[in-house]
């Protein structure tokens, strides 16, 4: 059978034990003729370019929104080298993952992704069950990163007002309070035409990139007192009250992998993207890439502003320890210019974020894993699945709720989004290079005869940082500092398992088909 022919033949909604259903290598077909060939119509509008693609996955992974909120908590669990070479060393691992996903989305470009994918790729009974899984994880990690990234938006706004009214007293409820009017205002922008989405998120990545060359080179050439190389560079620092330095520097990476997270929302879109099978995974890919220019380039910039590492980074009175360095550095006028550079950037990230998010929720209630499935999959006039959006919006301010009581709440937070994010991806991987290693049948974008060897070291690097990110973060361990991350994660996935045991395995079976072709 030609490899067109297999395509266009509709598939099953899973595969079943035993069936060799996936296409020979395919070249590039109708956007609405394969999505249909995988069993669904064309409900939501494809309106965004290639280009708008990798705008939205590139929000994702901003630099700006992912690397500064947490950059003062990196720098004292790990120190400057882990802001560096930690990042470059996360980035070059992470594109291992994202191209080994990239390539499945080019053979599948749905809006469920990771799940749709992981029913395609199996052919074990356990389908149903790993599709609901990966489905919840993708679902965990995507809604909680709205989480993460409002509430760093937040502390960053608070850090601002505190610059500039030194009366100024914030507490922890205050920035919550910041943090849901951000939620509530993303949530609307959310509700608007596709059309504005692909606009809004090209206007970001120019943000982005000129914001990012403009912090650089305005923080190096005013910063008065640079550290020397060997400091900027090759800093080891720990204030974690661990013995082991390398197990602290470990945990440091985790700043680098939040940002580099949620790139599988160029996956998400491609139902909405035009070209799907050369435009999602050129988005997934080069988000990732260009993320790990930009963002080691500003880490080593930020680096070289620190002029008392003490007084700046440990003992400073503000939310954020950037904004002291930018203080220290530029002067309060350059500074402010700074924050608005990366308060709007954090808020053009979330809002992709919130697409990636809401896409998923849709594809994944489409197939009547979600509760309230049929509410969420209802879409607006302009076919925008409004109530997934404010679905994902309330469960982040109920998250957010955590802040309100723990020091280490943001952290654990970024945690419960890197873990969630990581299994979903590890699985469909896995797949591909075990029991789909000989019948996966490729896109217009594969690695060729490096696909199984790339997924093999993404596995290895997903299973590891899973581990790592659950780990506890500061010692002597007390409730007050704990990395409470698995107490929520444990909580979702043991209850999606537990609604799968109880009803869900009696009448789920994976990705449901839309159509009959």
């Amino acid at each position: 059978m030609s490899s067109e022919n297999s395509l266009q033949k509709p598939a099953p909604a899973v595969l079943k034990r035993g069936e060799s259903d996936l296409s020979k290598n395919v070249e590039y077909m109708d956007d609405e003729l394969l999505l249909a060939s995988l069993g669904y119509k064309q409900d939501l509008s494809r309106q965004l370019s290639m280009f708008s693609n990798f705008a939205l996955s590139f929000g994702c992974c901003s630099v700006l929104s992912g690397l500064l909120p947490m950059w003062g908590t990196a720098l004292q669990t790990g120190g400057t080298s882990v802001t560096i070479w930690g990042y470059l060393v996360v980035a070059i691992l992470t594109l291992t993952v994202g191209s080994s996903l990239a390539e499945i989305c080019s053979a599948f470009p749905t809006t469920g992704g990771l799940y749709f994918w992981t029913a395609q790729l199996s052919d074990s009974e356990w389908v149903p069950f790993m599709c609901w899984i990966v489905g919840y994880f993708n679902w965990l990690s995507l809604s909680v990163a709205i989480c993460a990234g409002d509430l760093g938006m937040a502390e960053f706004l608070v850090s601002a007002v505190s610059l500039n009214n030194s009366n100024f007293q914030t507490t922890p409820a205050i920035t919550y309070a910041v943090f849901i009017a951000i939620l509530i205002i993303h949530g609307f922008l959310n509700t608007l035409p596709v059309r504005y989405t692909g606009m809004i998120n090209n206007v970001s990545v120019w943000w982005h990139m000129i914001g990012t060359l403009f912090i650089i080179v305005v923080g190096l050439l005013l910063t008065p007192n640079k550290p020397s190389a060997s400091f900027a560079l090759g800093q080891v620092y720990n204030n974690t009250g661990f013995n082991s330095t390398g197990y602290v520097w470990l945990l440091g990476l985790l700043q680098s992998q939040f940002t580099l997270n949620g790139y599988d929302t160029a996956a998400h879109v491609s139902e909405e993207t035009k070209s799907a099978q050369r435009g999602s995974p050129m988005g997934i890919v080069m988000a990732i890439a260009v993320s790990a220019v930009t963002g080691t380039a500003l880490m080593i910039a930020c680096a070289f502003m620190i002029q008392d590492f003490e007084r700046q980074i440990l003992n400073t009175s503000m939310t954020m320890p950037i904004t002291q360095v930018f203080l220290d550095s530029t002067g309060i006028g350059w500074t402010n210019w700074f924050l608005v550079i990366v308060l709007v950037a954090m808020f053009f990230a979330n809002a992709a974020v919130v697409v990636g998010s809401s896409r998923q929720t849709y594809a994944f209630a489409r197939d009547g894993a979600m509760p309230f499935s049929k509410w969420l999959t209802k879409l607006t006039a302009s076919k925008v699945p409004a109530n997934a959006v404010w679905f994902n919006i309330i469960f982040s301010a109920i998250l957010g709720i955590l802040y309100i009581f723990s020091d280490v709440a943001f952290e654990t937070i970024v945690s419960i989004n890197t873990i969630s994010a990581n299994i979903s991806y590890f699985i469909p991987i896995w797949l591909r290079i075990t029991m789909a290693r000989k019948r996966f049948g490729k896109g217009p974008y594969n690695m060729g005869r490096y696909s199984v060897p790339c997924g093999i070291i993404a596995c290895f690097w997903i299973l590891f940082t899973s581990v790592l990110f659950i780990l506890p973060t500061q010692y002597p361990v007390t409730p007050q500092n704990m990395n409470f991350a698995i107490i929520p994660f444990a909580f979702v996935i043991g209850l999606s398992t537990l609604a799968y045991l109880i009803s869900g395995r009696k009448w789920f079976t994976g990705p449901i088909r839309n159509i009959d072709t």
